[in-house]
């Protein structure tokens, strides 16, 4: 791959990229086809280097399979990623890990490889939720809308930060991972407010007549 210099003129190009889109059900019966999700991820994980490592640690692969209603899972799920993105950080910044830390020998970049496999899981948990016909998993599903909403807003800003650094650091592996991360995480923001958009009121309480 040629080398990307980090000029003002590769940044224009970097944001003339259209930006990533997803295949969600999010919000409403209808499937929102935006772009095919699964042709642009393999691209993704082809391009990573890392697809073949396990993406959870076997603490955390435990709580999922001991909360698997939506709401649950996705809160767990979106504390990893949060974790894997605050430790990347952490060790470019030259912080050293506890002895004993589950992501000692990992690299930032297999963090943010970690991160975009586990928001990717995260959509697909919240799609396969939304087809389930069962009003109460639907109200989990909003719940979990909610928590992917605020997560990514609180993501891109640390992904922000992380961009910062690669460019800093003229680091061009790492700038395509972040740059994958921001992508995705886009992505996920949208698909959690158009759901949200269209979650129905809820019934008005009827007057007290005593």
């Amino acid at each position: 791959m040629e080398y990307r210099e980090y000029s003002e003129e590769a940044r224009r190009r970097r944001r003339r990229r259209e930006p990533a889109r997803y295949t969600t059900h999010f919000g409403d019966g209808t499937l929102v086809r935006l772009l095919p999700i699964v042709v642009w991820m393999c691209g993704l994980i082809n391009a990573s280097g890392f697809s073949e490592r396990e993406f959870l640690t076997n603490k955390e692969i435990e709580t999922i399979q001991m909360n698997q209603e939506i709401h649950l899972r996705v809160k767990f799920y979106l504390q990893f990623a949060e974790l894997r993105l605050k430790t990347a950080e952490e060790r470019l910044n030259g912080v050293e890990p506890a002895a004993g830390d589950p992501f000692e020998l990992l690299t930032p970049e297999e963090m943010l490889d970690g991160y975009y496999h586990i928001l990717r899981s995260t959509m697909f948990s919240l799609d396969d939720a939304y087809k389930n016909p069962d009003t109460r998993v639907r109200s989990k599903v909003q719940h979990a809308l909610k928590t992917l909403k605020g997560s990514t807003e609180k993501a891109l800003v640390q992904l922000d930060i992380l961009k910062k650094i690669a460019e800093e650091k003229k680091d061009e592996k790492l700038w395509d991972l972040v740059n994958k991360a921001i992508d995705i995480t886009q992505g996920a923001h949208e698909g959690a407010e158009q759901g949200l958009s269209k979650e129905p009121a809820p019934p008005a309480k009827k007057p007290n007549t005593r």
